[in-house]
């Protein structure tokens, strides 16, 4: 039998790491799983989101974490600030933990009580 994990959360990035974003995301594409990504349908403002929502099977998980890898390590070109954000990643088996964009990688952390009801029932 399968294990799946839940996994959701956002990037926060400019516009020109929207567009480096999208193109990660395009060249690693796979038709099932890649359905669970959502782009703003017209940019405003200065701060762009880009959403995951999907429950993927665990031996697939490395799937969108080496796409999330990837897209941590884009700096902007005007600041310092690079693609940042947050997703939650709930094992039907290991239970719960966060994932933070963040400082050019991913930090993988235990979930924090307040977000315990997130994690599996």
């Amino acid at each position: 039998m399968a294990v799946y994990v839940s996994i959701r959360g956002w990037l926060e990035c400019d516009r020109e790491q929207l567009t480096q974003i999208k193109g990660i995301i395009s060249k690693n594409a796979e038709g099932h799983y890649s359905g669970g990504w959502a782009f703003p349908g017209q940019p405003f403002n200065w701060t762009s989101y880009v959403f995951y929502g999907g429950d993927i099977q665990e031996g697939d998980t490395s799937w969108l974490h080496g796409q999330l890898e990837e897209i941590s390590r884009i700096s902007s070109s005007d600041s310092s600030m690079g693609v940042q954000g947050l997703f939650i990643a709930t094992s039907e088996v290991d239970g719960a933990v966060e994932w933070q964009i963040r400082d050019g990688g991913i930090h993988v952390l235990p979930i924090p009580g307040e977000l315990q009801y997130l994690g599996p029932e």
